[in-house]
């Protein structure tokens, strides 16, 4: 095997603590010895050891002289946990190889020279845009300080997200709608408009078996959901955020009391700030959304810029009608080349239904 087999197998460690170690990175390692593979670990959730500690400290063979590959520079300071570096050190290997660099002001780059200074080999950009993409929302985070945004729909191949009366259960399959629950488990925030709400009553929860749910957040500039919305009634079960431009205080009490967090955002024009909104979200620590919006407050959201990806799931099947609603609407471009381009295409095909994962931006010609 070589270098870069040995960081897929990291890799894949890695993803096993997907959902449950944001805001940090999902962190993978594997211990190799005389040509052998002899510890893989990650880093299972927010707050406890890191990947490397957990390979080493769960290792049952002896790790002095191993190489250890591991998708993230290791740290090299003191948050949660004690430094990664250290007990490497102390461990007596080797040979690091890493898969790619922590942007982290805290690391960036002090990891590896840590390692460099106590005489041990260090390989840096193993499979390297793999673990990027690993950690894209980690790093869009660390960047930014907003959360990653992946505005998620699903739509007939007519491109219609319900029929002329406005129902829309079931567009897609169950297999589909399990992936859907997959990406809520995924993304530490869910956001909807308050006419989703209106609308579907949704309870916006991830519905897997010891999975998590994300923090919901609901756009309401003129405080319209109601108090017997599950969204309100569930929000002392699961973290549950009105964003509103409403101030009188009286009218926020009732949802205060039944544990909701009121989150005052000004307009921009008739609606709300939402790159305001993105920056007093990334200040609470949530660094990614799942945007299940509803056809206005996406093409709000793609208007104002904070939309990094899309998800779009397309049925095998046509509605028809000038009346049915589509994935974007609200005022909509006036020209082609005013289009909000997608790029760099990923599509997979989920039971009957076909998945289409997009960067938002212009792609890079090569």
């Amino acid at each position: 095997m070589e270098d870069r087999d040995y960081m897929r197998i990291a890799i894949k460690e890695a993803k096993k603590g997907e959902g449950f170690t944001n805001p940090n990175p999902m962190v993978g390692a594997a211990l190799v010895k005389d040509g052998r593979v002899i510890g893989k670990d990650f880093h299972h959730r927010y707050g406890g050891f890191h990947a490397e500690r957990n390979v080493i400290l769960n290792c049952r063979e002896p790790v002095e002289g191993a190489k250890l590959y591991v998708t993230l520079e290791p740290c090299c300071h003191y948050g949660k946990t004690p430094p990664c570096t250290d007990i490497i050190i102390e461990s007596g290997i080797r040979e690091v190889y890493i898969g790619s660099m922590d942007p982290n002001p805290l690391v960036a780059g002090k990891g590896v020279k840590q390692l460099k200074k106590h005489g041990i080999k260090v390989v840096t950009g193993v499979c390297e845009a793999e673990c990027l993409e690993l950690n894209r929302v980690f790093f869009h985070y660390i960047k930014h300080k907003t959360p990653y945004v992946i505005m998620k729909y699903a739509m007939t191949a007519d491109g219609k997200i319900a029929t002329r009366t406005g129902k829309s259960k079931w567009i897609t399959s169950e297999a589909a709608r399990g992936r859907v629950q997959e990406s809520r488990h995924k993304y530490m925030g869910i956001m909807a408009g308050v006419g989703t709400v209106l609308l579907d009553n949704p309870r916006l929860t991830c519905r897997l078996e010891g999975k998590r749910s994300p923090a919901r957040i609901i756009c309401d500039t003129h405080l319209r959901t109601p108090l017997t919305a599950e969204v309100v009634q569930t929000a002392r079960e699961i973290p549950t955020i009105l964003a509103t431009a409403e101030t009188d205080s009286k009218k926020m009490e009732p949802y205060q009391a039944k544990g909701v967090q009121m989150l005052a955002v000004p307009l921009e024009g008739e609606r709300l700030d939402l790159k305001i909104l993105m920056q007093k979200l990334g200040e609470q620590g949530i660094d990614s959304i799942l945007l299940e919006g509803g056809a206005i407050l996406n093409y709000s959201a793609l208007k104002s810029g904070i939309v990094h990806a899309v998800e779009m799931y397309i049925a095998p099947k046509l509605f028809g009608g000038t009346q049915a609603k589509t994935p974007v609407e609200g005022l909509g471009v006036e020209l082609p080349d005013q289009a909000f381009q997608l790029c760099d295409p990923k599509i997979s095909q989920i039971g009957e239904d076909i998945l289409i994962e997009w960067k938002v931006g212009v792609c890079l010609q090569e």
